[in-house]
C-alpha cells in the first residue's frame, strides 16, 4: 500500500494540475473586468441601470404566474393594475401616483412600468436575430471569398445588403410594417420588418473584420500547421468577433427601442391598449401642455433604458480588451500597493 500511494498521489497531483491554472486565469479575468468596470463611473452606472431594468422587466412577467401557481390568486410588483379605471382622472404626480393618473385614472408609472417587457425584449429579440443573419451572411462574404464561386457568392451579399442599406431605415421599417401588418400581426411585421432592415449593417461589421482577421499571423501559422478551415473558422475566427459583436450589438439595442418606439408612435401598430412606451406618447400628446407628465413618464423611460444600454456598450469595449483590462489591472494594484517608508537621517549615519 505504502508503495503504491506516491503513484496514486502523483496521478491526482498531475489530474488537478490543468484544471487549478485555468481557475487561477479565469478568476484574474474576471477580477479585471470588475477594476475595468470599477474605473468607469459611467459603465459602472450603465451595468447597474441595465441590470436593475433587466430584473424589473423579467419580474414584471414572471411573478403573476408563479404567485398564481403557488397561492391561487395573481400578485405583481407593479403598483396598481395598469388597465385599472380609478376615479382620479389626469391626476398630477404625487406620493400616491408618481407619474399621476391619464384621462381613464390609470396609474401612468405603473402603465410605464408594464410595457418595460415589451419595448426591452424587442429590442434584444431583433437585435439577436439581425446579429444572427448579418453574422453569418458576413463570414461567408468575408472568410469564402477566394474562390471563384465564393467571390461570385460575396458580391451577390454584398449587392443585396446595399440594396437595403439604400433606404432609410425608420422608413423603410414602416413602410414594411404597414405591408406585413395586412396580413400578420402588428407586433410580428414589427419585428421582420426591423430585422430586414437591421441585418445588413452586420453583414458590412462582420465581412470588415473578418477581412482584417483572417490575413493576421496565426491564421497563417494555423493553416501551416493543417487546421481545418471550418477549425480556423470557430477557433480563431469567431472568437476574434465576440468582443466586436458584442459591443455593437448592445449598442444596437437601444437604437431598436427608439426606432421601435418611433413605429408605434406614428400609429402603424394597430393593437388596443397595447402597453408601450412611443403608443403612450402617442395617447398622451394630446393633454400637451397642461399635462405634460404623462408624455414625460414614457418619454424619460426611453431615455433612461437608451442611456443605460448606450453607457455599458460604450464600456463594454473596455471590458472585453484584453490589453485595457490589465492596464487598469496593473494601475489598481500599484494604488494599492504599500509604500516603503523614508528612512531616517539617524539611520544614514
Amino acid at each position: 500500500m505504502d508503495a503504491e500511494s506516491p503513484p496514486a498521489a502523483g496521478a491526482a497531483a498531475r489530474a488537478g494540475a490543468p484544471s487549478s491554472p485555468k481557475r487561477s486565469h479565469n478568476r484574474e479575468v474576471l477580477y479585471e473586468s470588475l477594476r475595468t468596470l470599477a474605473a468607469n463611473p459611467l459603465t459602472l452606472a450603465g451595468f447597474v441601470l441595465v441590470v436593475v431594468l433587466a430584473a424589473t422587466a423579467i419580474l414584471v412577467v414572471v411573478v403573476p404566474p408563479i404567485s398564481t401557481a403557488l397561492t391561487g390568486h395573481a400578485a405583481s410588483i407593479l403598483p396598481y393594475n395598469p388597465n385599472s379605471i380609478g376615479p382620479e382622472v389626469n391626476g398630477a404626480p404625487s406620493p400616491q401616483h408618481w407619474f399621476g393618473t391619464d384621462e381613464l385614472g390609470r396609474d401612468v408609472l405603473s402603465r410605464v412600468v408594464a410595457a418595460l417587457p415589451l419595448d426591452l425584449g424587442m429590442g434584444v429579440a431583433i437585435t439577436v436575430l439581425s446579429v444572427l443573419i448579418g453574422a453569418g451572411l458576413g463570414l461567408v462574404a468575408g472568410f469564402w471569398d477566394e474562390s471563384r464561386l465564393g467571390r461570385a457568392l460575396s458580391a451577390t451579399i454584398l449587392r443585396i445588403t446595399d440594396v437595403f442599406l439604400a433606404f432609410p431605415t425608420l422608413v423603410l421599417a414602416i413602410a414594411l410594417t404597414a405591408i406585413l401588418g395586412k396580413s400578420i400581426n402588428s407586433l410580428d411585421a414589427v419585428i421582420v420588418a426591423l430585422t430586414v432592415t437591421w441585418w445588413p449593417y452586420y453583414v458590412r461589421i462582420v465581412r470588415g473584420e473578418v477581412l482584417v482577421i483572417k490575413h493576421m499571423g496565426y491564421i497563417h501559422a494555423a493553416r501551416i500547421a493543417g487546421l481545418s478551415e471550418t477549425r480556423i473558422l470557430v477557433r480563431h475566427v469567431l472568437r476574434n468577433l465576440l468582443e466586436p459583436l458584442t459591443v455593437y450589438a448592445t449598442l444596437d439595442v437601444g437604437t431598436v427601442i427608439v426606432t421601435f418606439s418611433s413605429i408605434a408612435f406614428v400609429g402603424v401598430i394597430s393593437i388596443p391598449n397595447l402597453l408601450e412606451w412611443g403608443t403612450m406618447v402617442a395617447t398622451y400628446q394630446s393633454n400637451l401642455p397642461s399635462d405634460w407628465w404623462l408624455v414625460a413618464a414614457p418619454g424619460l423611460a426611453i431615455f433612461v433604458t437608451v442611456l443605460a444600454l448606450s453607457l455599458l456598450g460604450d464600456g463594454l469595449r473596455d471590458v472585453l480588451d484584453p490589453r485595457t483590462r490589465r492596464v487598469f489591472a496593473r494601475e489598481a494594484q500599484a494604488s494599492t500597493a504599500p509604500r516603503e517608508a523614508p528612512a531616517s537621517p539617524g539611520a544614514a549615519e
